[in-house]
């Protein structure tokens, strides 16, 4: 026999076993949906709820294919629903699709601009001469010739996929297809029947009747999310109000988590800008001559301004000149600008006006007049460790209480050639030395030149001692520190630190801003800076309310300490919530309908729905199948009737047994006995549920969740799966190649509570190995599952 011949019959041979699972599976499935076996209603009459049992996942958003991820959390819950399915229990286990926000809104978009621009289907420049990719040794088996792909030079050398045609391409959608996706409808109508065949594939008991995508495509959620604002702005829980938000400028509103491609968590932080009037203008600086220059520095610590010895700028850094009101003129980065105009600081709203472009060199050895300096002059000396990606790349020097300026005020004292080098003449450093301000008992009236002899630390090129320097004085100056100079004197820095602030902005010595903590980036691809905006928000944090929370959170079940640290840890920090857009998908605000409904604040109580969607639908997961409701029949009163048990609605034209159908559905079913989720959803949607759940059911505490499972993530060789990078595993495709059963049992042992996982999978090698690893700390485990093909 040939070789190759042999090759062929040994694969054909090599995937019997798989094969007749995957035959095996499909049968099955057939039959439990032909006898309709997940499908479950409330028993008639007075039912012993404690023989009910409901449990639900987030409903995934519908921008992809499901994948290995989604699988990871959701397997959790598919094993205890089996498990109180066979202990004899009635099991609800509905599952929804998310399409509210702007990610799928984004793509469509981009794919357009796309097309636009280099055609249908599009020529990239990258495309032109495309390469052969061998693969050899991946681990994710693409070195098989059977395999092998075509990929951009780019992506062959990145592989990061940089075009939304290029995702949709690797999510398997034919080329001939991927225009339709210009039109953000078509996503809701491609993805979602996918998912549900692909966890139906899974074999998961769900109640298909109760599923329903969001959005205002579907008429019935779309009033029941209505419902819901409005029942929390009557509980006063939403008001109107300007308020520090990040902000993605490209999309023109505010950026939440699930907006953005990177920073989810992210928060604006606060700064203190100290404006520094430049005393002369040499230069390229005598160009705005006549006008009050002010050079703006960013600081967390106003308190220790007394003790300023100069201003550090980065030599090689680009700045700008920007109007700002009356005859001021602000000296600082066009970043921190951008954000700067966004919150109302500069003349025109998220556009600063640039009078002169400088770079660092430019700005070296101006005199400046510092607020609460003890100098009358300081000047600007260059710093080669300023970020310009962090405040507004002008930094104050305090070497009395900063180890970094204290040891770059030091080299340059010390290295005449260092001087010689950046122009710096004598008469800008020599003179000023350490000036004492603040007494830490520790380190006494000093710290930085204290902590820095002690760690020997010899230049401002030692960045792990001056990090370790930093770390020993800076809290300990907040909270042991005593001021030793100026109004509050001999008063506590953490006292005093508010006090001076506040006394500076009165007058006119300094300017409030707020920037992103971290980097973050809308999923538009805008890098998003904080402003000032206008609109409605959710008052989480609010003493009452918050005092609920609590009270919800201790009385639920979360299976591990470490996830009931992080909801505490959360809900002590967690303060208002912008819940409106005006870019996206989703449903408008009912009273405003300038705005949608944000998306994770439309998705906090929709497991309340899954309880009647079947009613309502028709078992259509669009809202048009056939029913004997309509949506316009919806009123709020019928919302009140089903879910708040209030008085029945009058002059409703639905049949008063229907009503009763849906009221009886939701009191047996809810509140529901367990939600799984991912880790990363604590600081977020969990947090939401709970706040949403006690103001809506804010005098009936029955109706409150009894229980969050949260899990790790899962991984995929080693990397975050991510659809941009083309590093993951649908689900689909991973039933096909292991069997359900397998991929069933695998999910199952890996990650306990809390944890990660980790999958390494090859079509080199018949198996696919999963093993948990803690997220907040404990022993790995390992799973080796054979992928059953010999």
């Amino acid at each position: 026999m040939a070789a190759g011949a042999a090759e062929k019959t040994n694969q054909q041979t090599n995937t019997a076993r798989r094969d007749l699972l995957l035959q095996l599976q499909k049968e099955a499935q057939q039959k439990w949906s032909a006898e309709k076996v997940f499908e479950v209603d409330a028993p008639q009459g007075g039912a012993n709820k404690e023989l009910k049992w409901t449990g639900n996942f987030p409903y995934p958003y519908m921008n992809g294919l499901l994948h290995l991820g989604h699988a990871f959390s959701l397997s959790k819950l598919e094993f205890a629903a089996a498990f109180h399915r066979v202990c004899g229990r009635h099991v609800l286990f509905p599952q929804g699709f998310h399409c509210t926000g702007m990610p799928i809104k984004a793509c469509a978009d981009k794919l357009k601009r796309e097309i636009a621009q280099f055609g249908d289907p599009p020529a990239f420049p990258e495309e032109q001469e495309e390469v052969v990719e061998e693969n050899v040794g991946d681990t994710n088996g693409e070195a098989e010739a059977k395999h092998k792909g075509k990929k951009s030079k780019l992506v062959a050398k990145t592989g990061k996929l940089n075009y939304q045609w290029q995702i949709m391409r690797s999510l398997g959608i034919p080329e001939g297809e991927i225009s339709a996706f210009q039109e953000a409808e078509h996503w809701l109508r491609y993805f979602p029947p996918k998912a549900l065949d692909d966890i139906a594939a899974l074999g998961c008991g769900v109640d298909w009747r109760r599923s329903f995508i969001t959005t205002d495509v579907n008429p019935y959620y779309d009033s029941f999310v209505c419902w819901h604002m409005n029942t929390l702005r009557k509980k006063g829980k939403i008001v109107k109000d300007k308020r520090y938000t990040i902000y993605s400028p490209l999309d023109g509103q505010p950026c939440a988590d699930h907006d953005r491609a990177t920073g989810e968590g992210v928060g604006p932080q606060e700064y203190t800008l100290i404006k520094m009037k430049a005393i002369e203008l040499p230069g390229r600086l005598q160009q705005l001559e006549g006008k009050d220059v002010f050079f703006l520095a960013a600081t967390l610590r106003p308190e220790t301004m007394y003790g300023q010895t100069n201003c550090w700028i980065l030599p090689d850094g680009e700045y700008g000149a920007y109007r700002a009101f009356e005859n001021e003129v602000y000296v600082m980065s066009s970043r921190s600008a951008l954000n700067l105009a966004f919150q109302e600081r500069l003349p025109l709203y998220g556009e600063p006006e640039l009078l002169l472009s400088l770079t660092g060199h430019d700005l070296l050895g101006v005199p400046l007049k510092a607020p609460n300096a003890i100098h009358e002059r300081i000047y600007t000396l260059p710093m080669l460790t300023i970020l310009t990606n962090k405040g507004t790349g002008v930094v104050t020097s305090v070497p009395s209480d900063s180890p970094d300026d204290y040891m770059a005020l030091c080299d340059l004292k010390k290295k005449e050639k260092l001087r010689e080098k950046y122009g710096v003449k004598d008469g800008w450093v020599l003179p000023f030395e350490v000036i004492p301000i603040v007494n830490i008992p520790e380190f006494g009236d000093t710290s930085a030149p204290t902590v820095c002899a002690e760690l020997k630390i010899q230049s401002q090129n030692d960045t792990a001692k001056l990090a370790e320097a930093k770390n020993r004085t800076y809290l300990k100056g907040f909270t042991e520190g005593t001021m030793l100079v100026g109004e509050f004197a001999g008063q506590k820095v953490q006292v005093a630190k508010p006090l001076i602030r506040e006394a500076m902005l009165a007058n006119g010595e300094a300017v409030a801003y707020s920037e992103p903590e971290k980097p973050v980036m809308s999923r538009s691809g805008d890098d998003c800076v904080v402003a000032l905006t206008d609109q409605w928000y959710l008052l989480y944090g609010e003493e009452e309310w918050l005092a609920k929370a609590k009270q919800c959170l201790d009385q639920m079940e979360l299976y591990s300490e470490d996830a009931r640290r992080a909801f505490e840890h959360t809900l002590g920090w967690l303060k208002q919530w912008a819940c409106s857009r005006s870019y996206g998908l989703g449903t408008r605000l009912p009273w405003d309908q300038e705005f949608l409904v944000e998306s994770l604040s439309d998705s906090t109580i929709y497991m309340a729905y899954y309880t009647i969607a079947h009613i309502l639908q028709g078992g259509n997961i669009y809202g048009e199948g056939e029913s004997l409701v309509t949506p316009d029949q919806l009123s709020e009163e019928v919302w009140d009737f089903i879910f708040l048990n209030g008085p029945a609605p009058q002059g409703s034209t639905i049949d008063s047994a229907i009503l009763e159908k849906c009221r009886q559905e939701f009191r047996y079913w809810y509140p529901f006995d367990l939600r799984v989720s991912g880790k990363d959803l604590i600081q977020n949607h969990l947090t939401f549920c709970i706040y949403n759940h006690v103001a809506v059911w804010d005098s009936n505490p029955d109706m409150w969740p009894r229980s969050f499972r949260c899990n790790g993530h899962l991984q995929l060789n080693s990397e975050k799966m991510s659809k941009s990078t083309g590093n993951f595993k649908t689900l689909r495709e991973a039933i096909e190649e292991y069997s359900a059963d397998a991929v069933r049992i695998a999910l199952a042992d890996a990650g306990k509570v809390a944890f990660a996982a980790e999958l390494f999978h090859s079509r080199r090698l018949p198996m696919i190995i999963l093993f948990s690893k803690p997220s907040f700390g404990s022993k790995v485990s390992f799973t080796v599952l054979t992928s059953l093909q010999k």
